[in-house]
């Protein structure tokens, strides 16, 4: 088997993760824009409601202007740790990528009624670099799943390869079309490891299969 170090070296950014992320970007402003800001602008708002409700002598009116400012504000705060949590969770940087993909799975498998497995023990292995990029393609393999289907199931799983590798099997059943961009970028982002992607959609469902070779492992 040849290693896919002799001729996948470490490359720039394509054109392809570029559009990506300035599209996530512009997700992310949007939402930002229409969720929480105007979220916090009406708390504002509450606020001012509240103090002059005090400052007119009417207690009640005002505890029930800030009971409710205070449910909007919880709202607003689970949206952005949502948000965070979307973008790299903390769960990864402090236990791992193994327990940050099962982390995701309860979440998104609870959210959508998805039958999610995860067995990721392997990538451990992996530098923090290399696990927060393959927990990227696995997050962005799952939504893209969702956006088609949404599948009744979805599987990761990570074993050894050839030469001291390591084998990622993606596996969803949700309908198998697919926008070209999406599998692009997942390869792009793949190539970025020195790693290869191949992808097979059959009857059943489609598999993505991620080969890292040995170089991005350990610190």
């Amino acid at each position: 088997m040849r290693s896919l170090t002799d001729d996948a070296p470490q490359r720039e950014p394509t054109e392809g993760i570029l559009a990506a992320e300035q599209d996530e970007r512009r997700r992310i402003a949007l939402f930002l824009h229409d969720g929480p800001v105007q979220s916090l602008a009406g708390v504002a708002l509450m606020l001012d409601a509240a103090a002059n409700f005090l400052k007119r002598g009417e207690p009640e009116q005002a505890a029930e202007v800030l009971e409710r400012a205070l449910g909007r504000t919880r709202t607003t705060i689970g949206e952005l740790r949502d948000l965070s949590f979307n973008l790299e969770p903390v769960v990864l940087r402090d236990h791992g990528i193994a327990t940050a993909l099962l982390a995701l799975a309860d979440e998104r498998g609870v959210s959508h009624g998805i039958t999610i497995d995860v067995d990721a023990v392997q990538a451990e292995t992996l530098n923090e670099r290399t696990q927060a990029a393959l927990y990227a393609i696995v997050r962005e393999a799952l939504e893209g799943a969702i956006r088609r289907g949404p599948p009744t199931r979805f599987a990761v799983q990570v074993r050894p390869a050839g030469e001291g590798g390591l084998e990622i099997e993606i596996f969803d059943d949700a309908p198998s079309e697919r926008r070209r961009r999406s599998v692009e970028v997942l390869r792009e982002r793949a190539r970025t490891l020195g790693a290869a992607l191949d992808v097979a959609s059959e009857k059943k469902g489609t598999t993505m299969r991620l080969t890292l070779p040995t170089y991005p492992r350990g610190e």
